[in-house]
């Protein structure tokens, strides 16, 4: 927050990894005062959260540019130099590894860390908690699974993400508290809708004819937990794995056994492999966003928007009464 800043000599303020970012997340090359309190978020919906929280008092840019996959991110050196010089950091920890490199390196204030803020879960590659999860993990031989262990999607249940936006509140509170009242009452506002967007899920998925579902890749153990569903990923957490013919197989007995009528695909990542097991197995397709990013293929402008479009294309490939 620069008004604040001009008044710390300069060795200080390096010290104390204080510095500016642009708001606008699509020109990564500007730096420089902004008079706000500004934020590098890691991706988009960790950027939503620091947007909604922060309000007019907040300057947030994100690292990932809309359209790209941020699991794959690689930093530049411009964009770990903006990490220096911002207020806060706000990341997930485990979903992108170069983003948790360089925010450990980094001599910044305040890193907010939203894997710590809820509990994570290891979900494998089919629905939490249910018959034969630790088999397909096992024979598969899904590396990222070892590699990653705790599934890092956890904005894609709103009851979670409630959680996470309470620690960030708190967060910006302590960082920022010129302004505490407004990030409090900001983010009291963001969980009560997240609470009534987790209504609209209960209440809308509750009478379903089948509650399995398939995804490209393992996004929705979270959510399929909430809501008493059962996800099977085409893949792993890992949007970029490869299945092997042997889960492919499994996956069209599956669909029969289950009542499966749609295999979900998503806007980021190819959907050569999800439509080729729905050709194969005469199942449809539809898409199911993670909610990695926002872009003009998104099925709405925002978290809230294109959550209800994910509600919908789950009632419909369900059959939802």
């Amino acid at each position: 927050m620069n008004v604040r800043r001009r008044l710390i000599p300069a060795a200080l303020a390096s010290a104390l990894g204080l510095g500016a970012l642009t708001a606008c997340s699509s020109d990564s090359a500007a730096t420089g005062n902004t008079d706000k309190f500004d934020v590098v978020a890691s991706f988009y919906p960790m950027a939503f959260l620091a947007e909604q929280i922060g309000g007019a008092h907040a300057n947030v840019t994100s690292l990932t540019e809309p359209g790209q996959e941020p699991h794959d991110l690689e930093l530049s050196t411009q964009q770990r130099a903006q990490l220096e010089e911002a207020d806060a950091a706000l990341y997930l920890k485990g979903l992108q590894p170069a983003v948790d490199e360089a925010v450990g390196q980094t001599g910044i204030n305040t890193k907010i860390d939203a894997a710590t803020l809820t509990p994570l879960e290891d979900h494998g590659t089919g629905g939490h908690g249910h018959e034969g999860e630790e088999g397909h993990s096992e024979e598969e031989g899904h590396a990222e699974e070892e590699e990653h262990g705790r599934d890092p999607h956890v904005w894609l249940d709103p009851v979670k993400y409630a959680e996470i936006a309470q620690g960030v509140g708190k967060a910006f509170e302590k960082a920022d508290p010129d302004h505490a009242a407004d990030y409090k009452k900001n983010t009291a506002a963001l969980v009560t809708k997240l609470k009534g967007l987790d209504g609209d899920f209960e209440n809308g998925l509750k009478n379903t004819k089948s509650k399995v579902f398939f995804t490209n890749h393992a996004a929705f153990g979270y959510l399929a937990e909430r809501y008493g569903l059962t996800q099977e990923a085409i893949s792993g957490v890992e949007p970029d794995s490869e299945p092997s013919a042997a889960r492919v197989r499994e996956l069209q007995q599956e669909a029969k056994a289950d009542g499966v009528t749609t295999v979900f695909y998503e806007t980021l990542v190819s959907d050569k492999t999800a439509k080729t097991l729905a050709r194969d197995a005469n199942l449809k397709t539809d898409v199911l966003d993670p909610l990695e990013g926002i872009t003009d293929r998104s099925r709405g402008d925002d978290y809230f928007q294109v959550m209800e479009a994910n509600l919908k294309a789950l009632q419909k490939a369900l059959g939802a009464k």
